[in-house]
């Protein structure tokens, strides 16, 4: 199962980085941009899930773990909103705010990025 999740999250790392930063290069927000935020979405939301039976199953609770499911669960929420707001940034064709979008992309990215670097972190202290 531990397979299954790091290559959903190494999914997820792949295709909301493509939107993000294709996004950042392009200037302005696309529909094609906001498939790779959902699919970035799906993967860490179900790598996420099987990370977590894992941990469950086996009972690994120490504080770093908190620290890492707080963080995971704050980045998801974020990826929802982040997803969300493209979607209706999108529909409204308000063209600031589509010119805008990637300000809050790339914030979100980072945020993202801190649950998924203390994955890795943690396991190796």
């Amino acid at each position: 199962m531990l397979t299954y999740a790091i290559i959903f999250i190494n999914f997820a790392l792949i295709f909301y980085s493509v939107g993000v930063w294709s996004e950042k290069i392009q200037g302005n927000l696309k529909a094609w941009h906001l498939t790779f935020f959902y699919f970035g979405l799906v993967c860490d939301t179900t790598g996420t899930w099987i990370m977590e039976n894992i941990a469950r199953s086996i009972e690994i609770i120490t504080s770093n773990s908190y620290f890492h499911s707080i963080t995971g669960v704050l980045a998801i929420i974020l990826m929802l909103v982040h997803a969300f707001w493209a979607t209706f940034v999108l529909i409204k064709k308000d063209d600031l705010m589509i010119n805008k979008f990637h300000k809050f992309s790339i914030f979100v990215w980072i945020i993202w990025l801190i649950p998924f670097i203390s994955g890795f972190v943690f396991r190796m202290i």
